[in-house]
């Protein structure tokens, strides 16, 4: 430990002070270190305790002090949050203060209660082939009639009764290759209209779609758009209710098409807006590295064959 700068006496200090105590005595040698007796008494005990090593500096905290844990009291409180009782509760049955509790409970990982649930492995999957599975899900972008607090950051010039539009976003599991619409609603017809826009969409690129997860959306589960994908040899499911991991590319898609195109910059228009759709598509699927790919585009678990078509 250093001395603090009001120090009197340092280690070598002390060790002159011993020598002078034996051969001057204790209140001539306190005297002339410009100590009280009682000091250098103490000084003198420790030496004769535990010799040099006595005279070094220690803390001044005590060994024991009345809020201490010993062990059987901190597996009480641990049982006891464990069974998700608040701190303030548990300091009440154990008779210690709540910083005493929380402090403990720090120490030993349980002051949040997300540490008494265990974590859910992700569960993570990807179909061996494109076409295996497509992902679909709907989006409510703001329409756009002049630039907004998104841009500008004042909320004062918000346009209201501007409207929504919807873009209708569908991404295939193995590829990732991602395909946009914009319609005026979510409806079942233009769920259909985007539906077959989007088989014919892959088709193209050579690529048959055989499965399809929505969500629970009542566009999804009307009758039309179940004859439309049984008309397609298409088989329709469902992700869990409340529960979007189940469809997490979509969502993962979407939340990319947000940041870099829908309001990736300041759009005049959503008639502007709606126009640059295909190139960052374009630059999506044939250009942009994916991590989950290794970093490498979607386009390239398609094939050369596919790369000119994903361009235009």
């Amino acid at each position: 430990m250093n001395s603090h700068k009001n120090a009197r006496l340092t280690f070598e200090g002390r060790k002159l002070l011993i020598n002078r105590i034996a051969s001057q005595g204790l209140m001539p040698a306190a005297e002339a270190a410009g100590i009280s007796p009682a000091c250098a008494r103490k000084w003198q005990r420790r030496f004769e305790q535990e010799g040099q090593q006595g005279l070094l500096d220690r803390s001044c905290r005590p060994h024991r002090t009345r809020c201490s844990i010993d062990e059987a009291l901190a597996a009480r409180i641990q049982a006891l949050r464990r069974d998700r009782t608040p701190i303030r509760r548990i300091a009440c049955v154990v008779g210690r203060s709540p910083a005493t509790i929380s402090r403990f409970l720090a120490t030993v990982g349980l002051s949040s209660l997300k540490a008494l649930e265990p974590i859910v492995p992700a569960l993570r999957y990807e179909r061996e082939a494109p076409g295996e599975l497509l992902h679909m899900d709907t989006k409510t972008l703001g329409r756009i009639e002049r630039e907004g607090h998104r841009i500008n950051g004042d909320r004062t010039t918000r346009v209201r009764g501007a409207g929504w539009e919807f873009a209708h976003v569908a991404i295939d599991d193995h590829s990732r290759v991602g395909f946009v619409q914009m319609h005026p609603d979510e409806k079942k017809p233009s769920a259909v209209q985007f539906l077959l826009a989007a088989v014919a969409h892959y088709q193209s690129l050579g690529v048959t779609i055989k499965r399809l997860i929505t969500d629970n959306g009542s566009a999804y589960r009307s009758r039309l758009f179940a004859k439309t994908c049984q008309a397609l040899g298409i088989k329709h499911t469902f992700t869990r209710p409340y529960r979007p991991q189940t469809n997490g590319k979509a969502e993962r898609f979407i939340q990319t098409c947000l940041r870099e195109w829908a309001y990736g910059r300041a759009w005049a228009h959503s008639s502007e807006r709606t126009a640059w759709l295909p190139a960052f598509l374009a630059y999506y699927n044939a250009r942009r590295p994916h991590s989950a790919l290794g970093y490498k585009p979607p386009a390239s678990r398609l094939g050369q064959t596919n790369l000119l078509q994903l361009n235009t």
